[in-house]
């Protein structure tokens, strides 16, 4: 069975960017793990409630077959976490899909991630991307290898489909 860890917020992660991925990759068997800074309930924007198994720092990354960092203004606290640049440096360098949502993909691209790749991201954070050496597009969603970016809520959908499709 393939899994997936989703690397989520205590609170304020977007509930939607949470949800309709997991839904999409469970329908076809893939485990999905939630991991955030606790274990226990973690809280989305609009009081979509979830639980942490496990904290970043104790992720293994060779028990997983993909990562992706849930976005929402919570993701903020994951933007210099050493273990979160750490797990993408790791992810993306073993070829695995890499990806991020919303504002998460300051993540990819302050653990190096992003450099030369095309990506999008939430408009505001558009910045703070480009400074980083990712090539913005402004899309929906964007797929450089297995670099995985979408750029909100809306992407929410095709964001999982695209995880889904790269490990199928």
């Amino acid at each position: 069975m393939k899994k997936v860890i989703f690397i989520t917020a205590p609170k304020l992660f977007r509930d939607e960017e949470y949800y309709e991925p997991k839904k999409i990759l469970e329908t076809k068997q893939i485990k999905v793990i939630t991991s955030s800074l606790k274990i226990g309930e973690l809280l989305g924007k609009f009081g979509f409630k979830t639980k942490s198994t496990i904290l970043i720092k104790n992720i293994i990354p060779s028990n997983f077959d993909a990562i992706a960092y849930i976005g929402g203004t919570g993701a903020s606290v994951f933007f210099n976490d050493f273990y979160a640049l750490k797990l993408a440096k790791i992810f993306a360098k073993q070829g695995k899909p890499t990806g991020a949502i919303c504002i998460a993909p300051v993540i990819l691209a302050n653990a190096g991630v992003l450099k030369n790749k095309k990506s999008t991201a939430f408009a505001e954070v558009k910045n703070i991307i480009i400074k980083k050496g990712a090539i913005y597009t402004g899309n929906a969603l964007e797929i450089d290898n297995n670099i995985i970016t979408a750029n909100g809520p809306k992407s929410s959908k095709i964001f999982g489909v695209s995880f889904l499709n790269k490990l199928l």
